[in-house]
């Protein structure tokens, strides 16, 4: 037994019907509804209840990250935006043309967490312009955690039905 053998076995490359496929989008899409803007949501419900110190921290925490985020997107944005479209249509090409289901599985948590970063970008954009603050800046965090998770939501929903189905046609065994 050679040791590409030993890694499929020890790693399941069949993506939808392993529990570490399932746990781990769950949590993919638990920790990027939790972090918004690289600021975590429970500090907009600590700045809501508390005022004072707390909102501060909320808005000093925001810029800090909205000014990386708008900082990485200007340097090198079009370096990335092309690295990054590079591997969604390698991805694709593998899952739909090849029918690769790990790459399936993979392109279906990159490709919404791709939408969810442009619309971090966009979110960081509308925060530098407006420059809002205290009740007006949890709006909009909160608005930002809303859409992040409808595109959660529809892509689990997605996931869900593609995997099951790809379970359905594929059967066990192969």
């Amino acid at each position: 037994m050679n040791l590409t053998q030993t890694i499929f076995e020890v790693i399941d490359m069949r993506s939808f019907s392993n529990l570490w496929f399932w746990i781990a989008l769950a949590v993919v899409w638990s920790t990027t509804s939790h972090w918004v803007l690289g600021v975590p949501f429970d500090m907009v419900g600590r700045a809501r209840k508390h005022g004072d110190q707390a909102m501060t921290d909320l808005e000093e925490m925001v810029r800090i990250n909205v000014g990386r985020l708008l900082y990485i997107s200007r340097v090198s944005g079009l370096i990335l935006l092309t690295f990054v479209m590079f591997l969604l249509t390698s991805l694709a090409i593998l899952a739909f043309w090849y029918s690769v289901e790990f790459a399936q599985a993979v392109i279906l948590i990159l490709f919404p967490l791709s939408i969810v970063g442009l619309l971090s970008i966009s979110t960081a954009r509308l925060i530098e312009l407006q420059h809002p603050r205290g009740e007006d800046l949890c709006k909009r965090l909160t608005r930002h955690r809303v859409y992040t998770q409808m595109i959660g939501m529809a892509s689990i929903f997605i996931t869900t039905m593609f995997g099951m189905y790809q379970n359905m046609v594929v059967g066990p065994g192969f």
